[in-house]
């Protein structure tokens, strides 16, 4: 051991308490800055992984971002009219000649594609009503695009193939209806439609908005129950790379005029609120751990006040100002690294405590447990922060000590 670590250990121990002190609050903001972290990180991920997964990465929908310009616009693109009598041309509702656009998206690279029908029905059963989504599939293609097979309780998409009329529901909605598997229920479209359909699958994804309120069935048995025949007005897209999905719908946008709607930016709301969320967190973190360095700066401070004599002493046999603040810099070092060591144990025990935890959220039907995110990227963070924190608040107090002058001290103690 170097002479100058050997005197920055007797500095400390001559200050049990406060030393005790200042490596119990940066454990602490150690500590929690990786509960805190490993909760926030967790959740975010869990959050993004039930999107990706449970969302199409990529939807086309049956509408323009901007209105398209009428007849008269096109034909007389500089002139300023005024028409009485006469109404915008519309567009019908559904995307028109899906199966070309399907075919043409369907040549890109690293993607998947399935048409649906998407529409609002009533569903009746033992006196029992309840509005629902229905969605009309083609059972193979949805299998590509979507993660909803894995979720099934009962039966499978394949069932629709092997029964035209069944219908595939959600298990909220089962329960709230005591439905069981081969039971029929009455679905009215706004169209006016009747049909008396059968459960042939049960499914639970554990997010509420589908389980309670999404069925399907079909896509011609959709498009003939809710008017719409040879129609679809959503292209349900998978890729490859999720990250990519922004890039590909603009792109496909511009290929096709529908609008392409990505994952990130139908969660554009969700993803803001997690990021103020995150800096939220870590603002409120880092001040703990702020605060905590201000009892290292307080013991050095203390300690070139109490060995301001013992300094010049050093200097005098030789040791100059950059041996004197590399002493309590040591010393900064000491606690910073003791306090790491502590917080760390102490924040991996609050995230295994933490992880144990279950909750019923009012977002999912499922039980579920605390995510958290065991990345030793964190922990890295945690501890380079902690080292930073602990060092400047050494920094001050170091260069004080360094500045003593030997004789001043000396002749003052005479």
């Amino acid at each position: 051991m170097n002479p100058g670590t050997a005197i920055a250990i007797s500095h400390l121990l001559s200050r049990r308490r406060q030393t005790v002190v200042s490596v119990f609050g940066i454990s602490l903001g150690v500590a929690f800055f990786l509960a805190i972290s490993g909760l926030m990180r967790g959740s975010e991920q869990d959050f993004l992984k039930r999107l990706v997964d449970n969302s199409p990465h990529i939807t086309v929908y049956d509408e323009f971002r901007s209105p398209r310009q009428q007849p008269v616009a096109l034909a007389f693109p500089h002139a300023v009219f005024e028409l009485h009598g006469v109404r915008p041309k519309t567009e019908l509702k559904g995307i028109r000649q899906y199966k070309e656009k399907q075919r043409l998206i369907a040549t890109r690279r690293g993607l998947l594609i399935a048409p649906v029908l998407q529409g609002q029905v009533i569903l009746s059963y033992a006196g029992m009503t309840r509005s629902a989504t229905i969605s009309g599939v083609e059972p193979t293609l949805m299998k590509q695009v979507s993660s909803l097979e894995q979720y099934f309780l009962h039966g499978s998409l394949d069932s629709l193939s092997a029964d035209p009329n069944g219908v595939i529901i959600g298990a909220g909605l089962a329960e709230k209806f005591h439905l069981t598997m081969g039971d029929k229920l009455t679905v009215t479209a706004s169209s006016g439609s009747v049909r008396l359909m059968k459960v042939i699958a049960i499914f639970r994804t554990g997010t509420a908005n589908y389980d309670d309120r999404q069925i399907y069935v079909q896509l011609n048995r959709a498009q003939n129950l809710l008017g719409q025949p040879n129609i679809a007005n959503r292209l349900i897209i998978r890729l490859d790379d999720p990250a990519a999905a922004i890039t590909v719908a603009r792109q496909i946008e511009n290929d096709i005029g529908y609008k392409c709607e990505s994952w990130q930016e139908a969660s554009e709301d969700l993803m803001s609120m997690v990021l103020i969320r995150n800096l939220i967190m870590y603002s409120v973190v880092s001040a703990i751990l702020v605060v905590a360095s201000f009892g290292i700066y307080n013991v050095i401070s203390t300690v070139v006040l109490e060995k301001t004599k013992d300094i010049a002493i050093l200097k005098s046999i030789g040791f100059n100002s950059g041996d004197i603040e590399r002493i309590f810099l040591i010393e900064g070092t000491i606690l910073g690294v003791a306090g790491s060591i502590l917080g760390s144990a102490l924040g991996f025990s609050l995230m295994y405590g933490l992880s144990q935890i279950s909750f019923k959220s009012p977002f999912y039907t499922t039980q579920a447990y605390m995510p958290i995110y065991w990345g030793l990227d964190q922990l890295a963070l945690a501890v380079a922060f902690a080292m930073l924190s602990a060092l400047c608040a050494a920094w001050l107090p170091a260069r004080k000590g360094g500045r003593v002058q030997p004789v001043d001290i000396l002749r003052g103690a005479e």
